[in-house]
């Protein structure tokens, strides 16, 4: 038989040292081929890149296998701690593209709990910050990295107790700010990386304040990356965010068009009032699709959905916006994520990121703000080589400079008409729906007033013309029974009226110039030249209107009137001068402050007395020194002028000393008191037993006992004045006969010894009876 080979056992410690140097090896390793990322720019699949074993098995776990193109490029430059500036189309993948550098850097740098955080990624909404933290969660599952998600509309107090612990946080620009602020513990010192995804969003003027005070908290030695579809080059941009040497990674920017290949787009021009039937009976012939149409507010969205739901058209429907709640936001994300079909009436927040599978069609109801909006709306489908349509509803008066906008960023548009035939009307319905239900027509005019306002805001006034927008028919349309009043449209009107004589009258100032220059130069020296100056503030403005009457009280205010007052005195003589006092009119701050609130709405003439005493400012106390000057009653001191008496150990202890001594007087004083009350009572009480004693009141001391044994509390009742000895003054019901009974019964009493037996008892009891 054949002798068993021996097993020899490695000790537990010896395991332990060698995994540690095989660990050992593998990062020297990866970080050896990390450095170097053009030998990695051709990799296909993420098996093929530098990074752990940790990592690939999440990503193939996830279903993630070969690499997109920006993940190609930009992922080595990422692994290599370069500061990345990644523009790509929509749907290509730049989660992952910035997912995987972060996890790969930590883990290259042993990261755990005690280094605090280490990477930051910065999402401009919720949901797209929902969605990649699911991601990061799917591919992160192998690493011992704590990862947080921080949000808005969830329980701050929680987010406080672990945020300090996490290692990667993905959060909204808003929510992050208030934790820097607030919460005790959460140290961004260490952070290596930090991500804005969507950058060109969070970099504008939305977020302008929020990321600049929370770009003060980070280090300046970090690796920075920005991904979105629309990539900024702004210098100022990046200066702000203190990027080294980016690198600017553009897969598509060579391409034909800015938009994916297999992504059907096309528009169609209608009026204003035509909208929502087209909109309708589009939904009524793609009852097997899936939807998403974009509104662009949140009052609008809200009312379409109420009033598509009753018009019940055969496909479930959800609506999405940003006066939702938090949890019933993530709710209809993910409800609308899983159903196979129906239309989801969204604003622009659902615009940027988020990924909705298997969507067929993007509707966009009311026009894009500018061509990049357009590109992260209808980046909502054909995603990852899939196919999808686009439609945009243009008005007449959007149609030429919305075209030239899109040619700018190469997106192929076409036109497409809608047959009448197919076109159903549903005007009819939404009047009764406004006549019946006072909620929907209610909604239905915030809805328009929404609509007017965001057209009214918008900067690029070629393609929106407010003044031009049909109002009554709109508002017929959405079925109500008038155009509720909007002031900024009259305005507009007018701003528009103004350009226009402003180009005329630079048209007729270039003409006279030129006719101008061909004068002498002695004619312009002699001739007087008068300037007139525009009127730069609304205070200017104001003093060269005619008719002042309308602002009297203000202008009354700010006219100076002293000119007016000379004047006067001078006509009055110099007697009269010499004999009136002028009084300065004037106000205190105290008093300005303290002034009763006037109505100023239709609202506040309808509050009560108590509504109105509680909006206005409530009065202070002041006092006043001796130059007659108003002081608060407690005045702030500055730290200086405090600390010139002492720290604050010393003057608290000299404040108690103080302040115990006084009590010390008080006490002795309050003692004083009360033992000099309980005098007089002694002393009253003393001269009410020697009066009952001289008025012969002995029949009392036999039966009663004497008076010191009765209670004290009794004798504090009574008043000196009023002694037992004294005669009672009758009620106004007692007569004289009361008087004359009373005596008769003091007369019956007996003087008696003290009984000794019981059969002195027995005596005194049967005389008793026999007097009674």
């Amino acid at each position: 038989m054949a002798k068993s080979k021996k097993q020899v056992k490695v000790h537990p410690t010896n395991k332990r040292k060698l995994k540690r140097q095989n660990e050992e090896k593998e990062l020297q390793e990866l970080e050896k081929k990390a450095s170097d990322p053009q030998t990695n720019s051709n990799c296909k699949l993420f098996s093929e890149l530098p990074i752990s074993t940790k990592t690939i098995e999440g990503l193939k776990r996830a279903n993630f296998v070969e690499l997109t193109d920006i993940q190609r490029k930009a992922i080595p430059l990422g692994l290599a701690k370069r500061d990345v500036l990644g523009a790509a189309k929509t749907g290509s993948g730049k989660t992952l593209a910035f997912l995987i550098p972060i996890l790969e850097v930590l883990y290259r740098a042993k990261w755990n709990q005690e280094d605090g955080l280490g990477a930051l990624v910065i999402s401009p909404t919720r949901e797209l910050a929902v969605q990649i933290f699911e991601v990061l969660k799917k591919i992160g599952k192998q690493h011992m990295l704590s990862a947080g998600l921080i949000i808005g509309g969830k329980d701050l107090n929680v987010e406080q107790e672990r945020v300090a612990k996490m290692n990667i946080l993905v959060a909204t620009p808003g929510r992050l700010l208030q934790h820097m602020d607030q919460t005790a513990g959460f140290d961004c010192d260490n952070l290596q990386v930090l991500v804005l995804d969507e950058a060109d969003r969070i970099l504008d003027m939305g977020f302008q304040k929020e990321l600049n005070a929370i770009v003060e908290n980070l280090p300046k030695q970090r690796q920075t990356l920005l991904f979105s579809a629309t990539q900024t080059k702004s210098v100022k941009d990046l200066a702000r965010l203190s990027l080294r040497d980016p690198e600017y990674v553009a897969v598509h920017e060579k391409a034909d068009h800015s938009t994916p290949q297999k992504l059907s787009q096309n528009f169609l021009v209608c009026e204003l009032p035509k909208k929502l039937d087209i909109l309708y009976s589009f939904i009524r012939t793609h009852l097997k699709s899936k939807i998403v149409v974009f509104i662009s507010s949140c009052n609008q969205t809200r009312f379409v959905y109420e009033a598509f739901c009753k018009l019940h058209p055969g496909i479930p429907l959800l609506h999405l916006h940003g006066k939702q709640k938090q949890t019933k936001r993530v709710e209809i994300f993910r409800k609308y994520c899983s159903m196979a079909n129906a239309v989801l009436f969204a604003t622009d927040i659902a615009a940027r990121g988020l990924d909705f599978p298997a969507v067929d069609w993007v509707i966009q109801l009311d026009c894009p703000e500018d061509a990049d909006t357009y590109i992260h709306r209808v980046g909502r489908t054909a995603r990852f080589d899939a196919a999808g349509s686009a439609l945009m509803f243009l008005l007449p008066s959007e149609k030429e400079a919305m075209q030239a906008e899109l040619a700018k960023k190469k997106v192929p548009v076409e036109e497409v008409k809608i047959r009448a035939s197919k076109q159903q009307s549903i005007q009819n319905q939404l009047q009764s729906f406004c006549f019946q239900d006072p909620e929907i027509k209610y909604l239905g005019q915030k809805a328009f007033i929404a609509y007017m306002r965001s057209v009214y805001l918008q900067k690029n006034k070629d393609i929106f013309k407010v003044h031009e927008l049909p109002a009554e028919q709109y508002a017929q349309s959405l079925g109500l029974p008038g155009a509720p009043k909007i002031k900024f449209v009259k305005a507009s009107a007018a701003k528009e009226a103004q350009r226009a004589e402003a180009k005329a009258k630079q048209a007729v100032a270039a003409d006279e110039s030129s006719s101008e220059e061909e004068d002498s130069d002695d004619e312009e020296e002699t001739a007087p030249t008068t300037k007139v100056t525009k009127p730069t503030s609304k205070i200017e403005k104001m003093f060269l209107r005619k008719n002042q009457n309308i602002l009297s009280e203000h202008y009354n205010k700010l006219v100076d009137h002293e000119d007016d007052n000379d004047l006067l005195n001078n006509e009055a003589g110099e007697d009269d001068e010499f004999i009136t006092i002028k009084r300065r009119d004037h106000k205190l701050e105290s008093d300005e402050e303290n002034e009763p609130m006037l109505p100023t709405s239709k609202r506040q003439l309808n509050l009560s007395k108590k509504e109105l005493a509680k909006k206005q400012s409530k009065g202070e106390r002041i006092i006043f020194d001796d130059e007659g000057k108003p002081h608060a009653l407690y005045e702030m001191q500055d730290e200086a002028s405090f600390l010139k008496a002492g720290d604050a150990a010393t003057q608290k202890a000299k404040f108690l000393e103080e302040e115990g001594s006084v009590m010390k007087e008080a006490d002795i004083e309050d003692k004083q008191v009360a033992k000099e009350k309980r005098r007089e009572k002694r002393l009253a009480k003393k001269l009410r037993e020697r009066e009952q004693l001289e008025n012969g009141d002995e029949a009392g001391a036999v039966l009663g006992g004497s008076s010191d044994e009765s209670g004290d509390d009794m004798e504090e009742d009574e008043s000196p004045s009023q002694g037992a000895g004294q005669k009672r003054e009758p009620k106004w019901f007692e007569d004289d006969s009361s008087d004359e009974e009373e005596s008769r019964k003091r007369a019956k009493l007996i003087e008696v010894e003290q009984p000794e037996s019981i059969a002195d008892q027995e005596a005194l009891a049967l005389r008793l009876l026999g007097a009674a």
